[in-house]
């Protein structure tokens, strides 16, 4: 990367202790003449108090309501050190000036393993049958393996069609499942629905048809909730709900009572409302979902591998030293393009960075 006039500029780096900085973020940096300060402060008050004075924001899960946007009064640039922002609010920084970016599809081989993953999981009754392992009853894991039913030929419906739904179409190919999907833009041509043969429905027919669903969407206003109890009643019976995009898309109470009823045949949950999994303090958590046979649980981390973090750590970076540089990051991931920076940016040089599309 070519030289840039960084100096004096103070960065802070959020979620210190929940998600700390590794050794390759940290040497990223400090090829800069950069030493982030490490913070962990999740109460806006307590992040007011520590990241006024920055330059730059990274962040990972904290949230970043209004009121902090408007005390950054130095920041030129946040930098989700992830994809989603429904946590930031981007409408305010752009108001303030503050160019906010993010890093998208670091981990869209990870979300479809663990999509995939959970969906076996749940249809070879993987929880059940640790269970029985552990109470040492043979003869009831056999007669719960009894009621498994082959993947080939069964249903698997994509709600979104993005990057992660992509990577998990490629996976459920393999297993011989038909694969359905929906999306906004219904009638746009899809160069990957045609390659893997995915079949574009509307929603309805969708939940109607298929023996897995899969979210595969942002958290927005509108699709908060989307899966509530009356879109959970349209799902077909005995169907498996699988969720590695954002836990409020799912109203998890109508969820629960939709598995104790028996109306879906069981869920793969990584995401959550209602459990904070990135809380600063761990406890054991009280949740109906917890007490379930028939659920897979895990603690968002469908993103996550060695692989990834390297990816996300470097764009991250990338676009925190292009701000403070005097460039726009690529163009792919600013999340408000409308804004006008609080200091003048030049246009994206790719030489700005090496051959390999890192700051080493």
């Amino acid at each position: 990367m070519r030289d840039l006039a960084l100096k004096g500029s103070r960065v802070v780096r959020l979620n210190a202790r929940l998600f700390p900085p590794d050794d390759f973020e940290m040497t990223l940096f400090a090829r800069y003449g950069l030493v982030p300060s490490l913070v962990e402060a999740n109460e806006p008050e307590e992040i007011i108090a520590r990241t006024a004075d920055c330059d730059a924001l990274c962040v990972v899960s904290t949230s970043l309501p209004a009121r902090v946007m408007e005390s950054l009064t130095r920041c030129r640039v946040i930098s989700r050190l992830g994809i989603g922002t429904d946590k930031l609010a981007v409408d305010v920084a752009t108001r303030c000036g503050i160019v906010v970016a993010n890093v998208p599809r670091f981990c869209d081989e990870e979300m479809g393993d663990h999509a995939m993953a959970l969906l076996l999981a749940v249809a070879r009754k993987l929880p059940q049958m640790r269970r029985a392992m552990e109470a040492g009853t043979w003869i009831q894991a056999r007669a719960l393996a009894g009621t498994n039913r082959r993947l080939a030929g069964r249903t698997l419906g994509l709600v979104g069609f993005g990057a992660s739904a992509v990577t998990t179409a490629e996976r459920a190919r393999g297993f011989g499942l038909r694969i359905l999907a929906t999306r906004r833009r219904m009638q746009a041509e899809d160069a990957d629905a045609k390659r893997l043969g995915v079949a574009m429905v509307d929603l309805d027919t969708l939940l109607a048809e298929s023996d897995f669903v899969s979210l595969h969407l942002p958290l927005t206003p509108d699709t908060r909730h989307m899966f509530d109890a009356a879109r959970l009643a349209r799902m077909k019976p005995g169907a498996v709900l699988i969720n590695t995009a954002r836990g409020a898309l799912v109203d998890e109470t109508a969820l629960v009572a939709a598995l104790r009823e028996g109306r879906l045949g069981g869920a793969g949950i990584d995401t959550f409302e209602q459990i904070n999994v990135h809380a600063e303090h761990e406890a054991p958590p009280r949740h109906p979902l917890l007490d379930l046979d028939n659920v897979v649980l895990t603690p968002h981390v469908a993103a996550h591998s060695a692989d990834s973090t390297v990816t996300q750590a470097r764009a991250g970076v990338e676009n925190t030293l292009a701000v403070l540089g005097g460039f726009w990051p690529p163009p792919e991931r600013v999340v408000n393009p409308g804004v006008k920076p609080r200091m003048p940016l030049a246009a994206f040089d790719p030489s700005l960075f090496d051959s390999n599309g890192g700051v080493i």
